[in-house]
């Protein structure tokens, strides 16, 4: 991208038949973009079509509501469910921890020195500040939310009045250990992303390092995924895994998972704000970089 003609990056799904792309790379030339990246996937198991299509003016400059008036025709035709963004907009971005500080440490730090482009608009916790004494917020409004079982719906109803006056774009759940209402977890569908500290579908759920101690496995893992209604079971977006022995206690596994922990849900949110996840029903596909 350059700041005199930047790309835009486009992402469509639909039922798959010939002719899709053919379609879109006509009206791209006749509006007289370039195609400077394509991307594709047939689903041969539910018959869909994925796209992620990024495109700039071949001279010119393309305007996002003119583009977005030469795909309609297309997009209608197709009956494709699509978006368009400028590729390397700023994402509004709010992100949420408990007491552990390692993921929201290094998403800060990736932030900061530009890795990821988001603008953080604010970190809430259900741990007060001291949590972080250490950590420093590069000027952040952070908001202490103590939330007990009696208070919860009280507690999301705050969390929403800041989601909504901040125009967030996603959330982002950095070790923030509680389970968010069905109500919730469905008005962020697709904007919300989890890292659990196991690597799924194995060991849901609270203490998973030692669930997987107790089971003597020889990998851990993490996993980020889409949240939903349904406790770690959401769509997945990226995982890592790492070898341990039966010399590894507990209190090593959790050590060990905090660095896979960390990359895992970097690569997930990079992935989103890069538009390159699309949902597939209870998975996902995601383009590589």
């Amino acid at each position: 991208m350059t700041a005199q003609n930047p790309a835009l990056v486009l992402t469509a799904y639909c039922a798959n038949r010939a002719g899709i792309v053919a379609a879109l790379s006509k009206a791209i030339f006749e509006l007289g973009g370039d195609i400077v990246d394509l991307q594709q996937f047939d689903d041969a198991g539910t018959a869909q079509f994925f796209s992620r299509v990024v495109f700039r003016g071949a001279s010119d400059p393309i305007a996002e509501d003119a583009a977005r008036q030469a795909l309609e025709p297309v997009m209608a035709q197709f009956g494709m469910k699509w978006s368009l963004s400028i590729q390397g907009a700023r994402r509004r971005v709010l992100l949420m921890a408990s007491r552990f500080d390692h993921c929201l440490a290094d998403l800060l730090y990736r932030w900061r020195i530009g890795e990821l482009a988001m603008d953080v608009r604010g970190i809430i916790s259900n741990y007060p500040r001291e949590t972080y004494a250490d950590l420093s917020f590069e000027g952040v409004p952070f908001h202490f939310l103590p939330v007990t079982k009696e208070t919860k719906p009280e507690q999301e109803a705050k969390l929403i009045e800041i989601i909504d006056s901040e125009q967030i774009d996603l959330v982002v759940l950095a070790r923030y250990m509680q389970v968010l209402s069905s109500e919730l977890s469905a008005r962020l569908a697709g904007r919300c992303i989890n890292i659990h500290h196991s690597f799924l579908p194995g060991f849901k759920g609270a203490r998973p390092y030692h669930q997987a101690h107790e089971r003597g496995v020889k990998l851990i893992g993490a996993t980020a995924h889409y949240v939903t209604g349904d406790l770690d079971e959401g769509p997945i977006i990226e995982q890592d895994i790492e070898r341990i022995s039966h010399r590894d206690s507990p209190q090593e596994l959790v050590r060990k998972g905090r660095d896979i922990e960390r990359r895992v849900l970097a690569r997930a949110v990079r992935s989103h704000l890069e538009d390159r996840v699309l949902l597939n029903g209870s998975k996902t596909i995601v383009f590589p970089e």
